[in-house]
């Protein structure tokens, strides 16, 4: 089943509270916390926020940065996500890309934060993109079998075809689907996700296959303008009713 909702950094402008009232408007399910503006790691306080709107909590988007960040930083992100009841911790594989990167200190990094993670009853995800050991999705599986128990998410790349969208997304079988419309500008070159209803009615149809559950959750809005975010989210409940 896919479970609906957003990514809290989508609208930095706006307060937790804001972020669960949109959300809710919007008939969405779970809200992905950010750790940099929403819930900074060790405000529990901001935490207690967030689960006092009453939305299911998809994940804790940490920006730890495996192989990269002081590992003393990982103890208060693990916390803040125990007490958001967070399922899964997305953190990123490093700050450079596949073809670049020392492989070794990423691996590494990332079963130490496994490892911790389990303690916590949560689990590590990796964020896909670019500048990290997840920029392609050679590198990707290659990194999942490197580090059991560390599992994907999955987002487009600008301008992508179907095809190769739907591939990724049946070969990775994400936990997690961050949700946009971008040109082949990538970030500068935002859409309507409406725009990309060729992509994401397919990629949603595959997400949803095998029934487990997932999450498709919206990003990066059109000019950060809430009211073109609820024309997403009507389009993302659209094509899920009719995948």
């Amino acid at each position: 089943m896919l479970i609906t909702g957003l990514v809290s950094v989508t609208f930095r402008q706006l307060s937790v509270e804001e972020i669960g009232e949109l959300a809710a408007e919007c008939g969405l399910q779970a809200v992905e916390w950010g750790a940099d503006v929403h819930v900074p790691p060790g405000d529990f306080a901001a935490a207690r926020r967030a689960l006092d709107t009453g939305l299911k909590v998809a994940a804790y988007g940490s920006y730890y940065r495996a192989g990269v960040t002081d590992r003393a930083e990982l103890p208060a992100i693990l916390e803040t996500a125990a007490e958001l009841d967070a399922p899964l911790v997305r953190v990123w594989a490093g700050t450079s890309g596949s073809e670049d990167a020392e492989r070794g200190p990423v691996i590494e990094a990332l079963q130490h934060a496994v490892e911790h993670a389990d303690a916590m009853g949560t689990k590590i995800a990796l964020e896909y993109h670019r500048n990290t050991l997840t920029d392609t999705l050679d590198s990707t599986v290659q990194l999942l079998e490197e580090v059991p128990g560390v599992v994907p998410y999955w987002q487009p790349r600008g301008g992508q075809d179907v095809f190769s969208a739907v591939h990724e997304v049946r070969t990775l079988e994400p936990v997690t689907a961050h949700v946009f419309s971008w040109g082949p500008g990538g970030g500068k070159d935002r859409l309507p996700l409406a725009a990309r209803k060729d992509m994401w009615r397919p990629v949603l149809t595959e997400l949803a296959r095998d029934g487990i559950d997932r999450n498709a959750l919206l990003e990066f809005v059109v000019n950060d303008d809430p009211d073109l975010f609820r024309q997403d989210a009507k389009a993302l409940l659209s094509y899920i009713r009719t995948s």
